[in-house]
């Protein structure tokens, strides 16, 4: 019975094995630790939604990023151009 309670009051391993889920697989013991201190925590449950929604947003960012084409517009180009060629100039 000790053990059971231990499992069902750990949020910080709670937390620990969200994170691990969504970097790799969960063992079974693992799995079922969550799932009853996910059933009984309502605060691991939010900080699971919560730790998902970041995860994805950052998956995303760093996924556009680079697929998106970064190009200069010409003004900066020809900004860059003019003071390459003052420093070149002075050698």
């Amino acid at each position: 019975m000790n053990e059971l309670k231990h499992m069902i009051y750990n949020c910080r391993k709670a937390t620990f094995l969200i994170e691990k889920k969504q970097l790799t697989v969960l063992t079974l013991r693992e799995k079922i630790e969550l799932r009853i201190h996910l059933s009984g925590c309502s605060f691991c449950r939010l900080f699971q939604k919560q730790s998902i929604g970041i995860n994805k947003m950052v998956y995303e960012l760093f996924h556009q990023a680079v697929n998106r084409e970064i190009r200069l517009d010409d003004d900066y180009k020809k900004k860059l151009q003019e003071r390459i060629e003052e420093q070149l100039d002075k050698n």
